[in-house]
């Protein structure tokens, strides 16, 4: 599956912005999804996640309560709803998604084998 990430840009802190993944050439039913991101300098961090039933909802801790992750099958679309956003949430963001993701590894960035191209994020104090 080929995922292109969209919606990154400048905001301040406490505004609200959405970032969508549109997947192209098959859909992300039986895909575990998951949403990245990458400071400058900084390594690679989970940020919130879908295992492959789509069950459930994962989210890293610094973004747990204000971000949103959602999928919409029927338009092959998985959405980070992001609020209250701050300065630390800088990074280029990126979507992963992967059938071999075992419920486990949804985390990891290592377990994932597609990726889309990343967006940035910019927020200023």
């Amino acid at each position: 599956v080929q995922l292109q990430a969209s919606g990154g840009g400048p905001v301040q802190a406490g505004d609200s912005l959405k970032l969508s993944c549109a997947a192209s050439g098959r859909t992300f039913r039986g895909h575990a999804m998951g949403w990245f991101r990458q400071a400058p300098g900084k390594e690679r961090e989970f940020v919130a996640g879908f295992p492959r039933s789509h069950s459930a909802t994962y989210y890293a801790d610094s973004v747990k309560g204000r971000f949103t992750i959602s999928i919409d099958n029927a338009k092959n679309t998985v959405t980070l709803q992001m609020n209250s956003l701050k300065p630390e949430d800088t990074a280029v963001y990126y979507c992963a998604a992967s059938t071999s993701v075992i419920t486990s590894s949804v985390r990891s960035s290592n377990a994932y084998r597609n990726w889309g191209q990343g967006t940035l994020v910019t927020v200023s104090s």
